[in-house]
């Protein structure tokens, strides 16, 4: 039984591993800097990331803010705040980095929201 889990767990690290390559390849070619994203099962994290210089130019999380609502909600807020930061440091256009995660829930809600803020992606 072990054995077989290890094969599915191992399989779904390969299809999202491939996933973030395949992203990856897509965004390397930009000169922008890129939002990047981390989504844990409890919190979202993101960060504004300049790889010439190998700089986090912002960041931010739902952990750091206090927000109330689902976590969807949470995430559309993150998104508002971090353009807003990124606004303070004059960065209007971004490269966004869903990493190996799909496009839709709580990243497409943060996405959304930095979009309302002001990023463009």
């Amino acid at each position: 039984m072990v054995q077989v889990h290890n094969l599915i767990m191992n399989k779904d690290n390969k299809i999202k591993n491939r996933r973030a390559k395949r992203v990856r390849q897509t965004i390397k070619s930009s000169s922008l800097p890129r939002l990047s994203i981390y989504r844990s099962n409890k919190y979202i994290f993101a960060q504004i990331i300049d790889d010439s210089q190998g700089k986090t130019l912002a960041s931010l999380s739902s952990k750091k803010v206090d927000l109330k609502g689902n976590k969807t909600a949470q995430a559309k807020e993150v998104g508002k705040k971090l353009a807003t930061l990124a606004k303070e440091s004059k960065i209007t256009k971004v490269v966004f980095d869903r990493g190996r995660y799909r496009f839709h829930g709580r990243v497409k809600a943060l996405a959304e929201g930095a979009k309302e803020g002001g990023l463009q992606f």
